[in-house]
């Protein structure tokens, strides 16, 4: 089972930021997942929330600051006084980073596009990996269907993971239409009925967003091919 840092190492390091990404990598992590948005001039950011409010000293909707303004927020004193220096990376730095590392991760990037629809983020990303060639290590997600659905249209290949909180039924149709190779989902889905079925067609799973070391074995015994954590580190050891 892979262990993927949640936002990066975020339950010690300020989340979506460049150290946040460094440390997880240095505790050996398997894959990172980190969420975009976009910003007024179209640069693609790493960024949970749509508005900066929770995890800068800004305040408004990340679409709108020009990407020169949103850099000169500090993306870290909310976390600790020791982490100011934090800025808002644009994606295009952590593709830069990968590319350079010495040992290859997974880069599950979710698509945060279910509250406010950024136009041709798909055409944007794509192109964004296909330039720095890391179809390979890319994982695509997003609660948005039709999204997945586009980047699917846009790219035969590229790997999709579709996104779904608690247990549906749908679920595993909705993976098939876009024809992903895995479905992400919570704890409660991953252990359900629902979940072994997703294994038996050939879909991996991967769970968000597991903290308690206890409960490992029985994820392995649903097959649980990733969990991602705020704590890697925990999962590692």
């Amino acid at each position: 089972m892979e262990i993927y840092a949640h936002r990066g190492f975020s339950g010690e390091y300020p989340e979506n930021t460049m150290l946040a990404f460094q440390k997880a990598y240095d505790a050996g992590v398997d894959g990172i997942e980190l969420d975009v948005q976009m910003t007024k001039d179209g640069e693609i950011v790493v960024i949970h929330d749509e508005r900066v409010d929770r995890t800068t000293n800004g305040i408004g909707y990340v679409k709108d600051f020009l990407y020169k303004q949103l850099r000169l927020l500090d993306a870290g004193s909310w976390f600790h006084d020791r982490f100011a220096r934090q800025r808002v990376p644009a994606l295009i730095e952590v593709m830069e980073w990968v590319q350079n590392l010495d040992k290859k991760i997974m880069i599950n990037i979710e698509l945060k596009n279910n509250v406010i629809d950024y136009p041709h983020l798909e055409e944007k990303l794509l192109k964004m990996i296909g330039q720095f060639q890391l179809e390979k290590q890319v994982v695509l997600s997003s609660f948005n269907i039709c999204s997945m659905l586009k980047a699917r249209r846009l790219h035969p290949s590229i790997e999709i993971g579709t996104l779904f909180e608690g247990i549906h039924e749908s679920a595993i149709p909705k993976a098939k239409v876009v024809d992903a190779q895995a479905i992400h989902g919570d704890l409660l889905f991953v252990l359900s009925s629902e979940g072994r079925k997703a294994v038996a067609q050939g879909l991996k799973l991967r769970v968000y967003t597991v903290n308690d070391t206890k409960i490992t074995a029985m994820l392995q015994d649903a097959e649980v091919s990733a969990l991602m954590t705020d704590f890697p580190n925990e999962f590692l050891m």
